[in-house]
């Protein structure tokens, strides 16, 4: 039977049983058929949720034709309710542990097990193409269930994800023949001693379109990775890990000359090549050079930075640029810099400086995401980035969307500049690192530089505060921050009337994250006209008690309750106080496989 008879038979005999028998064609059923048309062209799943809530016919409809598949938390509905409610997916999405994880602040042992997921999926989901999944544990038995189940499987995602090896990703690139993506970001690998680069099929050219393992701590066969983006002609995105030298990446090069996204590797010699052998220097920006169609570049792990200029020859053409592994410095920043005068996302250390800014902000006119992490985030560090850098981005970078700022002092006056400059801003996280630090100029609080943000950027919909703040920020927070979905809060607030301003106000908030902050049960009680609508609330080292907590469990039955301590001993409280809350809705109730320190209310 050919594609055009598969789809003529479905047409004609479809029924809700699927047992395939012919039936009249009524005219609720004939509506349903074309509503079935039209939704495969609606590809948000905001407008595919809205859709659902019409009526039945409307849900019957959207489930039908639902392909991609959207799971923000792992724990809110059981594996076998999705699979028994979409039929016909064929790229899943799945988020696991909770973002404050990636601090350390989760034990290891939590959960957000992939196991469960992917046992049904195999079953129900035969036709599944694409997995991405975000702070999941899984296992090589789980990879191995992937590429055994999946004949079409294309691609999968992995991001800061752990619990697998080296084994686990050879049974993935061997078995699954249609493999088009393979991205690692940020997961915790292990070393099995396997050569997995080896396993995949050796027979012809490959589908892959992508492959990035920057996160991958083990030596890979660099001989038959060269092969491997040899017989790879639709090769676009390499993202390769610090075992890679500048010798070998330029090998490489010369075999993808299509690339438009690349990652590094070490951006250092290899230890056969001196360190100082410019030999080779015109090898390195011919095969940039050769590479034009480069427009996202990152890596430069374990970066000499005197190799940093092999990239010239491409800047021209850079959209995004991540430079948040290569401690340079202002001056050997500025000759790269001053060329990208099309850079639109910027990742970088501070060791940049307030020069380094000055610098990124006079040339990137068009930035839309900038990045500053810090090379040292001890407290008593000094800070080398300030509101200096800051207020310099705000007056060169009118079109900034996001950015995450790490530093050790701010001012109100740089941030009431960056919200009348960035109006456009639906991202803005200021983490000052020390705790509650004022305004370093005027020693006022910092309510009026956060005010300003959630006044005047009328898109905002991520905030993250820190520093010395009142009630009077989380006031301004709640009157103006309509559109907040996503709210982070550290070493920041005054009493429980902050919380409760952000809790009554913020009518659309989503995810809540509050670390070594002073709200307690008041604050928490606040929320309960509210919390059904999140999808979780996150605290830690507040003063939030086990009975407060027991009166949301006893109010909201819907929603789960769960206390535990990052030491992973029992009972969850540390002193009068619970050490961690953290809350979430679920339609199937409190999960099973939860460990012995996470006591569920």
């Amino acid at each position: 039977m050919n594609n055009n008879q598969m789809c003529e038979s479905d047409g004609k005999s479809r029924t809700g049983s699927g047992t395939g028998e012919y039936f009249i064609t009524y005219p609720d059923q004939v509506l349903e058929n074309v509503l079935e048309n039209v939704l495969l062209f609606l590809k948000s799943r905001y407008d595919r949720n809205a859709v659902s809530l019409v009526c039945k016919s409307w849900y019957r409809a959207e489930a039908y034709t639902r392909s991609d598949l959207f799971i923000g938390n792992c724990y809110s509905v059981a594996p076998r309710r999705v699979t028994q409610r979409f039929t016909r997916v064929r790229s899943v999405t799945i988020k696991g542990k909770p973002r404050f994880a990636d601090f350390s602040l989760l034990p290891q042992d939590w959960g957000a097990h992939f196991t469960p997921w992917v046992l049904t999926m195999a079953s129900a989901y035969r036709a599944l193409e694409k997995i991405h999944l975000k702070r999941m544990s899984v296992t090589d038995d789980d990879l191995a269930v992937v590429a055994h189940s999946f004949p079409n499987f294309k691609e999968l995602v992995l991001v800061c994800c752990d619990g697998f090896g080296t084994s686990g990703l050879a049974v993935v690139v061997s078995e699954c023949r249609c493999l088009r993506v393979l991205e690692l970001i940020e997961d915790e690998v292990t070393d099995d001693e396997v050569d997995w680069i080896s396993c995949f099929p050796s027979d012809g050219v490959t589908n892959l379109e992508s492959l990035a393992f920057d996160c991958v701590e083990s030596a890979i066969n660099f001989e038959s990775l060269e092969k491997l983006v040899a017989r790879s002609p639709l090769l676009k995105k390499l993202r390769l890990n610090r075992h890679v030298s500048i010798p070998q990446l330029y090998r490489l090069l010369i075999r993808a000359p299509r690339l438009t996204h690349l990652g590094t590797g070490s951006f250092s010699p290899s230890e056969e090549q001196p360190q100082n052998d410019s030999s080779r220097e015109s090898d390195y920006l011919s095969a940039f050079a050769a590479c034009r169609s480069i427009v996202c570049l990152s890596g430069f792990r374990e970066i000499a930075p005197e190799y940093l200029p092999a990239i010239v020859p491409i800047c021209a053409n850079l959209t995004s640029l991540n430079l948040s592994y290569a401690n340079i410095d202002a001056e050997q920043l500025k000759p790269v810099i001053r060329l990208c005068h099309k850079l639109q996302v910027f990742w970088v250390l501070d060791s940049i400086c307030d020069e380094g800014l000055q610098a990124v902000a006079e040339t990137c006119k068009d930035l839309r995401e900038l990045r500053v992490f810090p090379i040292d985030a001890a407290e008593n560090a000094e800070g080398p980035v300030s509101e200096v850098g800051l207020l310099a981005i705000a007056l060169g970078c009118r079109k900034l969307q996001s950015i995450l700022y790490f530093c050790q002092q701010m001012t109100n006056a740089a941030v009431v500049a960056m919200s009348k400059n960035c109006p456009d801003l639906v991202v803005f996280r200021l983490c000052i690192i020390g705790r509650y630090r004022p305004d370093c100029l005027t020693g006022e609080p910092m309510d009026e530089g956060f005010g300003a943000i959630v006044k005047n950027c009328k898109k905002l919909t991520r905030l993250a505060v820190s520093g010395l703040l009142t009630d009077k920020a989380f006031c301004y927070i709640g009157q103006y921050g309509k559109l907040v979905k996503t709210l982070s809060v550290a070493f920041a607030g005054d009493s429980d009337m902050g919380l409760k301003y952000v809790l009554e106000g913020c009518t659309n908030l989503q995810k809540l994250e509050i670390r070594d902050s002073p709200f307690g049960d008041s604050a928490l009680l606040s929320g309960l006209h509210h919390f059904y609508n999140m999808r979780f609330v996150w605290m830690s080292s507040c003063r939030v008690t086990r009975e407060g907590c027991l009166n949301v469990a006893r109010h909201l039955p819907r929603l789960v309750v769960e206390v535990f301590r990052r030491d992973e001993e029992e009972g969850g409280e540390r002193g009068d106080f619970v050490d961690t809350l953290y809350m979430y809705r679920s339609l199937d109730g409190p999960r099973a496989d939860a460990p012995r320190f996470v006591k569920i209310l």
